[in-house]
């Protein structure tokens, strides 16, 4: 079996290389600026790290709580916005909606998003940005669900695709995208035993034109807090952020590893000009170690690594 040495640099060290956040989410590692941006989602506002000056800089304020973004394969940033309650485009500084309802009601609060090779815009929508003060607007559920939503860029609608999750969270897909891994974070603010802490799987096909994800079974869980977000290597290992580091999974299930990290984590990314970078958003801060994997050739694609 894969051990954890294997995945990561033989002198990697744990280094914090940025901090100043009320609540870190949302890294995404930008090529054409050898950046990586982040959401600070309590602060309402966009950070962003240079590892060639070593400094931070507010990229964007007043942003609408925006929370998870990925690159698209065409060169733009895709985001999730708590506030308008959509899934947006942000194209070297313009910012416009992609998609904001579904079935004549608006969407609960789009949370992270995952751009696949044919273009669909694949995104979560738990209630977080209605319901949790400091991350949106207080607001109700219009549709009256969480689901996770495909965006089709020919006839440029969302439509559900996996209704059987509590409250969708990270997502991210195997490296040929035949599997889709969700994350159930519902247990996040219920008493202990109370909701769930895991990622589920499923199996994407298409029947007769239609995407479709079947047979739903759970990967793993976290024992003591959430997977919030979390990525896919090239070999199909899982990273997952927990309560105290980043959590490494094999598609089926075992536990790899932990990388200890003095914060709560709520996401990470994989970045830096050959990809072999992982930075981690954790609550006030991004950290950064330095791994001898990348992301998966299709979530790289989608992520803009190499």
């Amino acid at each position: 079996m894969t051990s954890l040495d294997s995945l990561l640099d033989p002198d990697a060290t744990l280094t914090r290389v940025a901090t100043g956040a009320t609540w870190s989410e949302g890294p995404c590692w930008i090529p054409s600026e050898g950046t990586l941006r982040w959401s600070d989602i309590h602060g309402n506002r966009i950070l962003q790290y240079s590892p060639a000056t070593r400094e931070t800089s507010i990229y964007r304020d007043e942003v609408e709580f925006t929370n998870g973004r990925t690159l698209h394969p065409d060169g733009y940033v895709v985001q999730c916005s708590h506030g308008h309650r959509r899934v947006e485009v942000d194209d070297a500084g313009t910012v416009s909606a992609l998609v904001d309802s579904w079935s004549g009601g608006r969407f609960n609060s789009p949370n992270d998003v995952v751009v696949a090779s044919d273009h669909a815009v694949w995104f979560t929508d738990p209630h977080y940005g209605i319901t949790v003060e400091g991350e949106g607007h207080p607001g109700h559920m219009e549709y009256g669900a969480c689901y996770v939503f495909r965006w089709d860029p020919h006839t440029r609608e969302a439509r559900p695709v996996i209704t059987d999750i509590d409250e969708p969270n990270g997502l991210a897909f195997s490296p040929d995208e035949s599997v889709l891994y969700v994350s159930d974070t519902s247990a996040v603010r219920r008493p202990p035993g109370v909701g769930n802490h895991h990622v589920r799987a499923y199996d994407v096909s298409v029947t007769d034109g239609v995407v479709e994800c079947t047979n739903g079974r759970t990967v793993f869980q976290i024992p003591e807090g959430i997977p919030d977000g979390f990525r896919v290597d090239e070999s199909g290992n899982i990273w997952s952020s927990g309560p105290d580091g980043v959590y490494i999974f094999t598609p089926e299930g075992s536990l790899l590893g932990h990388v200890p990290v003095p914060e709560l984590v709520g996401n990470l990314c994989f970045g830096g000009p050959d990809g072999y970078d992982l930075y981690i958003a954790a609550t006030s801060s991004i950290y950064h170690l330095r791994t001898a994997v990348r992301e998966a050739a299709t979530a790289g694609r989608s992520h803009g690594h190499p």
